[in-house]
């Protein structure tokens, strides 16, 4: 496991969700600035899914395509499912949860073609 990837994976996907929610609006929240505090909570819970994909793109010994794959299969089974049900069982918008959607379905391709092409 490239340990600069995952350096670099984590900075960008804090990068790609900062202009996805500038851009798209971040629905959930109140259009203030994060706290010091969040920003590096976010970097945090980045380095977690970063970590974890980069072990499996080794593990699996996966190259860009199947890294990034496994990226899509990673949204579908996790962030798809569980903003879906937040939408069934906790009358969350569909549009509040779309948007999060969005967002990770970009941090997850984003992350996993980077782990994938610098291994």
């Amino acid at each position: 496991m490239n340990w600069l990837a995952v350096v670099v994976a984590v900075v960008s996907a804090f990068v790609v969700s900062s202009v996805y929610y500038s851009v798209a609006g971040h629905e959930a929240g109140d259009g203030t600035r994060p706290a010091p505090w969040q920003v590096l909570a976010e970097l945090g819970r980045s380095a977690l899914v970063v970590i974890m994909l980069a072990v499996l793109v080794a593990r699996m010994d996966l190259g860009f395509g199947g890294a990034v794959l496994l990226g899509l299969a990673a949204w579908v089974a996790f962030p798809f499912v569980l903003l879906s049900g937040s939408v069934m069982w906790d009358k969350v918008a569909v549009r509040v949860a779309a948007t999060h959607a969005g967002d990770w379905l970009l941090k997850l391709l984003v992350v996993t073609a980077i782990v994938g092409l610098w291994r």
